[in-house]
């Protein structure tokens, strides 16, 4: 039953993108149709067919002997506080619990490296020409965009520099799809992180994370098509494009970059956590003090936190994706605490929640991973939109406009993953289970 509901709930979330539509008379269902069939397609391969299921765990395990040899440099570094939970060193030192700083962050810079060294070397352009290919001939749209999205699977902010060139010109639907595919996926090195965090409790965590993040791409284009549709007609469609990006002059260079880069990402985490904490708990402490004085007029008993009451507002949405009736208004709470506090916190909340036990029905941890795995929260507002308009500053006030809509369409994209995921989901499967 929960698996048919996640199914309906694909159409449900393209019904609601198309009530808030800019336009809801100019529908592209090339688009539409399309988008819906990569996405059934790509997760019956990887959950169903038993060949996609293999190259699933093959990519879960490669992404955690990589997160494995990440460790060596925060031991190294950190000593006793980068052991994990539960573990030892050679000395006979326990773990002091798990410490964010420490453990999981750090693996941002070994990875950024590895992507960096992948681009030199040439494997990343080329996986990246792969889905800009499939995008733009199947769903037929700009070349431009196609290479943006394509790009956003693995990179994150930086990916716009990919088709710098075609910047200037892209028209506003085309700027609406490159924004909300930037916040519904994830950056691959970012994505270590959230499996440092989980994999104790969800061992196939890793596999999920890069599906999700494949399946988000193409829902941002379906939902940011929706939401914002092409009335214009932009100048690489149909078209294959040439990513654009400066190489390095050598592998050390590359390797350094990508480190650099990766420091750079954990300062602006560190930053976005720090900020964005503080003001919701002064914001809870303000609406905390009136919500209990409503509830004991009222004899209620709400949840009067800001993640209460993001959890009512995404509270339908969640049971839409085919989330079970017990857990919904827990991962509720998690979807709508992503969007004032990054996933990253949410993550931190989801891996508590299964280590507690809280959750009734192991359907509701795999669900909720794919909805929370993207970057589309009010922080990835301000970088995208802000990266963006730095790099073409005359398109600043287009930018700033559809921003909203961006993020929207980027929020529904993830929702419309995790149905996606939902629909083929079999408690049995090794892919699913904990």
């Amino acid at each position: 039953m929960y698996n048919l509901i996640s199914f309906s709930g694909i159409f449900i979330l393209m019904a609601f993108a198309w009530l808030i539509s800019a336009n809801r008379k100019v529908i592209n269902w090339r688009v539409i149709i399309w988008g819906v069939i990569l996405q059934l397609i790509f997760a019956f391969f990887i959950f169903v067919v038993p060949a996609g299921s293999k190259v699933f765990l093959f990519v879960n395990d490669t992404v955690v002997k990589l997160l494995d040899s990440a460790t060596a440099g925060t031991r190294f570094v950190f000593g006793r506080l980068a052991l994990p939970p539960g573990t030892k060193n050679e000395m006979g030192e326990e773990s002091l619990g798990f410490l964010l700083a420490f453990q999981a962050l750090p693996t941002i810079v070994f990875f950024a490296s590895i992507m960096a060294v992948l681009y030199y070397i040439g494997i990343m352009p080329k996986l990246i020409k792969v889905f800009s290919r499939i995008f733009t001939k199947l769903m037929r749209i700009s070349g431009a965009e196609s290479m943006s999205v394509s790009s956003n699977i693995f990179v994150g902010v930086e990916a716009n520099m990919t088709v710098l060139p075609y910047l200037k010109k892209m028209t506003k639907s085309e700027l609406c799809t490159i924004l909300a595919a930037g916040m519904s996926t994830t950056a691959s090195n970012v994505l270590a992180l959230y499996v440092f965090i989980l994999q104790k409790q969800f061992p196939t965590i890793a596999g999920h994370l890069v599906s999700a993040s494949i399946l988000s791409a193409i829902a941002a284009i379906v939902l940011s098509k929706i939401i914002m549709p092409e009335t214009d007609k932009p100048e690489t469609l149909g078209i294959d494009v040439v990513p654009y990006y400066e190489k390095e002059s050598s592998l050390m260079e590359s390797i350094i970059k990508g480190a650099n880069e990766g420091v750079k990402m954990i300062v602006g985490i560190v930053a976005l956590l720090l900020a964005f904490l503080g003001i919701v708990a002064l914001i809870d402490l303000f609406i905390g003090g009136f919500g209990v004085s409503l509830n004991n007029l009222t004899g209620m008993q709400m949840d009067w936190s800001l993640k209460g009451f993001l959890g009512y507002i995404f509270y339908p949405f969640t049971l839409v994706i085919g989330i079970p009736y017990p857990d919904a208004f827990e991962i509720s709470k998690l979807i709508g605490e992503r969007v004032v506090l990054t996933e990253v916190k949410s993550y931190q909340d989801l891996s508590l929640l299964l280590s507690s036990g809280a959750l009734k029905d192991p359907r509701s941890a795999v669900l909720a991973a794919y909805a929370l795995c993207g970057f589309a929260h009010i922080a990835s507002l301000a970088i995208f939109v802000g990266g963006t308009a730095a790099l073409v500053p005359q398109r600043t006030k287009d930018l700033s406009r559809i921003g909203l809509r961006a993020l929207i369409s980027a929020t529904l994209a993830c929702l419309m993953t995790a149905s996606v995921a939902g629909t083929f989901f079999t408690e049995g499967s090794i892919l699913f289970g904990k």
